[in-house]
């Protein structure tokens, strides 16, 4: 191609390039197997009090990758974006207060 030459624009029959390459969607793949084994060791190793938030800040960086990468949330509408990790948000704030409620409930009584 000459430096006079353009790149021909994207038309209907031949759309542009939307999203991550194959050897991205590999590596992205490769990160989130080591996170998966990250969250499976919890069951053997002993995080004591770190397991919880530790599983909590894994769960939330895995939903991140897979939906602005394998959902394409990355190359879309801000607005899909803002509902899905605004669900994400409730989600996270609700599991943390079923979990104080349930300490508490557990908790010997004074």
């Amino acid at each position: 191609m000459s430096a006079t030459e353009t790149t021909p624009e994207p038309t209907a029959s031949a759309p542009a390039h939307h999203g991550p390459s194959p050897r991205e969607y590999v590596q992205i793949a490769l990160a989130l197997a080591v996170l998966t084994a990250l969250e499976i060791s919890t069951y053997v190793v002993d995080f004591g009090p770190l397991a919880i938030p530790m599983l909590i800040g894994l769960m939330t960086i895995k939903f991140v990758m897979v939906a602005n990468f394998f959902m394409h949330l990355k190359f879309d509408n801000a607005m899909y974006s803002r509902m899905l990790y605004g669900g994400l948000g409730l989600a996270i704030s609700l599991y943390a207060v079923t979990l104080t409620v349930m300490l508490f409930a557990s908790a010997p009584a004074l």
